[in-house]
């Protein structure tokens, strides 16, 4: 079977406009076809799949009813998001889609007119909806404004904001609220538990047409309709979820079967001669239509490469993820200590806590897509002597900056925060690489700042933090299985102190983290072909320095390359030469790391090739490095010799 014949309807389809040509009795197979064509892809490449499963009828339905991209059409994060980029002209690339060089997973201005808005963090959309509903208004710009948001997407407090401005000021704006009870684990939260009651009593609607029928047919000006009309207020605000979204100032529309893309296309076409802001309430399920999917919608939320039809291989055959050292740890820990506690904002699985708050589901918490409010909840926490362990994405812990600084490091309360997916993380690109998190957390006051470079580290480490009473203390640790490193232990030294892994003469890195293995790679192969003898060094506090244990190095060594996995500006390499230069220290240092740009999204190791912290990479520049100094003919003469 050819692509034609498998797509029949999806084939003819590059544009919405082609969309528009079909019957609308094309809409349910055409649905089916998508279905497939990204269960197909996606068991190739890797993805987002349940939650893209999920909304294929209602991408359908407002680009068969709008006229995007002249109407706005704005995704929350954008996982949810493939139909759509399947239906605007990225069909034909969509096999490259998180790959590098091909197209990315989220939604990005830059890809396609019909990407209105660059998402990757949750909760935004409404926010950004409301701007530009405001900015075509102001140009005279007659567009149509949707925002498309998960009721996990509005468990976020910027979704809120947006809300109560958009309701304040009246104008039109659509808000969508695809409703599957999930983010990527079960959406929490008083909203959420709100928004399902609707879903298991409808009673308030056959009551509501009763009542209405029986005042229709009453005398005019009768006490008795009065009185009804009473009941049935009372009646919305103790049935109807959506009376509080009228309450902001929004018509509240739904529930609507997100699977029934006729009733979405009669929806949307009524909402055409509609003004003022308009809340749409979907209800979707994640995976639909892929039973493997349906049946565990949180595991197949993001996936890798997999057998579309036996489905991701479940269970772990393979050694533990940095994640999962720190979690097994903090396991442990909370079993013996019983004032310590575990936070999240929606990342149960993706920090590999699920063990644990099944085992102390009192003292794990996850308080939904809430970064700022996880951080002050551990804040008010760790005022009365309860130990709070938070676990955040360094991308998404850039969301509570301030509260870090303001109810945290300024009142010395002493919060462990663990944060996971620091570094490149993949394919999830630029929105989710944790590129600046020791640029931006070394600068606070009153905080410690710890990489690990393995698992074993990692446990240590969290340890050595619960111990520290009046400052907060930060690990940071990236994506994947750790590498292994030989166990070192230099007698009388801590996890707050540097470590020498390969001992030198000629010259140093000093590194933390994996690229720590990169390092010891690069100087194993350089004492061999060159003679340059190298010592590498394990730096694993960025903050506060080891200034006894640099001070003994810069005696010893007067030329140093640092590489880190961050952003050079303010990175680890900035704090070493800045130690350097209020020191005085006679050391010329060479630092690799992240440039200062945005790094797209592809596998690990393109993307360290192109930022050059591949091996061949960090090769060549100590090559070139220490061609300046006084090793300068001794490593012309060996490497004449290997090139002989």
């Amino acid at each position: 079977m050819n692509n034609s014949e498998e797509y029949q309807l999806l084939s003819l389809i590059d544009n919405p406009d082609d969309l528009k040509k079909l019957d609308e009795a094309d809409l349910v197979p055409l649905a089916a076809e998508i279905r497939r064509f990204i269960i197909k892809t996606v068991s190739r490449t890797g993805g987002h799949l349940g939650s893209n499963l999920g909304s294929v009828e209602l991408t359908i339905a407002l680009h068969y009813i709008y006229n995007t991209p002249k109407d706005l059409i704005v995704w929350d994060v954008g996982a949810q998001a493939y139909p759509h980029k399947i239906l605007t002209g990225r069909r034909k690339v969509f096999h490259t889609n998180r790959q590098y060089g091909g197209i990315s997973g989220f939604p990005k201005r830059d890809e396609s007119p019909y990407d209105t808005f660059g998402v990757g963090h949750s909760s935004t959309s409404i926010s950004g909806a409301v701007g530009m509903t405001v900015g075509c208004n102001m140009t005279g710009k007659d567009s149509k404004v949707v925002a498309v948001i998960g009721d996990g997407g509005m468990t976020g407090g910027m979704a809120f904001e947006g809300l109560n401005q958009a309701g304040a000021l009246g104008q039109d704006l659509t808000v969508v609220l695809n409703d599957n009870s999930m983010s990527i684990s079960p959406s929490v939260g008083a909203l959420s538990q709100h928004a399902a009651a609707v879903r298991s009593d409808l009673r308030f609607e056959k009551l509501k047409d009763t009542m209405w029928d029986l005042t229709g047919r009453l005398p005019k000006g009768s006490k008795l309709k009065k009185a009804l009309r009473g009941v049935d207020s009372g009646l919305r605000a103790m049935l109807d979820p959506g009376q509080w979204f009228e309450r902001l100032g929004f018509r509240y529309v739904g529930p609507i079967d997100g699977h029934d893309v006729h009733e979405l296309v009669r929806m949307f076409e009524w909402l055409q001669g509609i003004t003022g802001p308009v809340l749409v309430h979907v209800m979707t399920q994640k995976g639909y239509g892929y039973e493997i999917a349906e049946k565990d919608s949180t595991r197949l939320h993001g996936v890798g490469k997999f057998d579309p039809d036996t489905g991701p291989k479940s269970g772990k055959n393979h050694a533990l993820s940095y994640s999962e050292h720190f979690s097994d740890e903090l396991e442990n820990i909370t079993a013996e200590c019983k004032d310590v506690v575990s936070i999240t904002p929606a990342m149960i699985e993706g920090s590999a806590l699920g063990t644990l708050q099944d085992r102390f589901p009192d003292r794990c918490f996850d308080v939904g897509i809430a970064e700022q409010h996880a951080v002050t909840f551990a804040a008010g926490l760790a005022t009365q002597d309860v130990r709070p362990v938070a676990l955040i994405y360094s991308t998404f812990l850039q969301r509570a900056f301030d509260q870090i600084i303001h109810d945290v490091a300024l009142q010395n309360l002493p919060v462990v925060f663990g944060i996971d997916r620091a570094g490149i993380v993949g394919e999830d690109g630029p929105t989710h690489h944790g590129a600046f998190d020791i640029s931006y957390l070394r600068l606070i006051p009153n905080l410690r700042l710890l990489v690990p470079r393995d698992g074993r580290q990692l446990r240590r480490m969290l340890h050595a933090a619960l111990q520290v009473e009046d400052e907060p203390v930060v690990i940071r640790f990236p994506r994947g299985v750790p590498p292994k490193f030989p166990e070192v232990d230099e007698p009388g030294k801590d996890v707050w102190q540097i470590e020498t892994l390969r001992d030198g003469s000629d010259g140093l890195f000093i590194s933390s983290g994996p690229l720590l293995d990169t390092c010891m790679k690069v100087a194993d192969e350089l004492s061999v072909e060159t003679g340059v003898n190298l010592e590498v060094v394990d730096l694993r506090c960025v903050k506060p320095l080891d200034v006894e244990g640099l001070a003994s190095l810069a005696s010893r060594f007067k030329r140093w390359i640092s590489v880190e996995e961050n952003v050079l500006m303010g990175g680890a390499g900035s704090a070493l030469l800045e130690f350097i230069n209020d020191e005085h220290l006679p050391v010329e240092m060479k630092r690799l790391g992240l440039p200062d740009r945005f790094i797209t999204h592809g596998d690990r190791e393109s993307l360290l090739k192109e930022t050059y912290l591949d091996k061949d990479s960090i090769k060549s520049k100590a090559v070139s490095f220490f061609e300046k100094s006084d090793l300068k003919s001794r490593l012309k003469l060996k490497l004449s010799r290997v090139s002989g």
